[in-house]
């Protein structure tokens, strides 16, 4: 199974990085943000809310912190999505409606914007997209994330979605109360 660098250990209990609604092997990395998720939760959530799936294979690259001095000029990898056609009308009905859409991951961000941003992208394919600050969200309505390394793209996509302030004042409330980082951390919900 492969784990994100700083996971020096072999996991007690494997099962625990993989999220409940895994449904095809490709990914090189669990999307973490989806490890909070219990069956219980996953079903309460979907009894009260649409919810719709998209297929994506999380790079080791998500890993690879900033090569560039400006985050700009930074080569972001590639990361393989497939939108269902069911999946894709229900998004774009959520967004004729003005309903909010709800992204677990900065990866499901990524695939949202590539998608349905403008213009609107294939139902498949891979996503270069680098979100950085200045970026205009038109697919995506809240997030959940972990709270991520420094100098990393995943970090610049919730300055963009957050603002740069605001992200940095969370940050700061994370580090004070002893929030827990990385893949086995905590989770936010930005609005």
């Amino acid at each position: 199974m492969p784990l994100p660098p700083y996971i020096t250990e072999p996991l007690r209990d494997p099962s625990r990085y993989q999220t409940v609604y895994a449904r095809t092997a490709g990914s090189a990395a669990a999307p973490t943000a989806g490890l909070h998720f219990t069956e219980e939760l996953w079903s309460r959530l979907r009894a009260r809310n649409e919810v719709v799936e998209v297929t994506l294979d999380v790079g080791l690259d998500t890993f690879r912190p900033l090569t560039a001095d400006v985050v700009e000029e930074h080569h972001i990898h590639s990361e393989r999505y497939a939108v269902s056609e069911v999946t894709a009308a229900a998004v774009e009905s959520a967004l004729r409606d003005g309903r909010r859409i709800v992204a677990v991951g900065t990866t499901t961000v990524r695939v949202l914007e590539t998608v349905f941003g403008e213009p609107r992208g294939p139902l498949q394919g891979r996503s270069h997209l680098l979100i950085t600050p200045g970026f205009r969200f038109r697919a995506t309505g809240a997030m959940v994330t972990n709270f991520h390394l420094p100098r990393s793209t995943l970090l610049a996509l919730v300055m963009a979605f957050a603002g740069e302030q605001q992200t940095r004042d969370l940050y700061r409330t994370a580090v004070r109360e002893r929030y827990r980082f990385y893949s086995f951390g905590d989770a936010s919900l930005i609005l």
